[in-house]
């Protein structure tokens, strides 16, 4: 049961932060162009967000794809800190940490 919840709660936090990209969100969008990330990749990092999300719940169902979604979406979320660290912008470097917890949450309490 743990572990849809929290399996439940990344998916949605994740597809939250879809959302947010495709949407052009003034709050990502900033720090996106602050980061130097081109526009032209904010649909493809959306989609693979969104992607990941509903993985992750699909994981629910066939293990597999929850476990490669989760792997795609610590790769993805990795990738950002990366980026916002090699953009020297320290003070926000939390924030893609506050979405890869909880896939990382996800992937280990489906392991366990």
């Amino acid at each position: 049961m743990v572990h849809i919840i929290v399996t439940v709660l990344a998916a949605a936090w994740v597809a939250f932060s879809a959302y947010a990209i495709l949407t052009h969100a003034a709050w990502v969008v900033g720090p996106l162009e602050s980061y130097g990330v081109p526009a032209s990749w904010w649909p493809w990092l959306g989609a693979a967000k969104a992607a990941g999300a509903a993985g992750l719940l699909v994981g629910l169902f066939v293990p597999v794809i929850g476990i490669l979604a989760g792997i795609g979406l610590v790769v993805y979320f990795v990738g950002a800190v990366i980026t916002v660290l090699r953009a020297r912008s320290y003070k926000t470097v939390v924030y893609p940490i506050l979405y890869l917890v909880p896939v990382v949450a996800a992937l280990l309490v489906g392991a366990a």
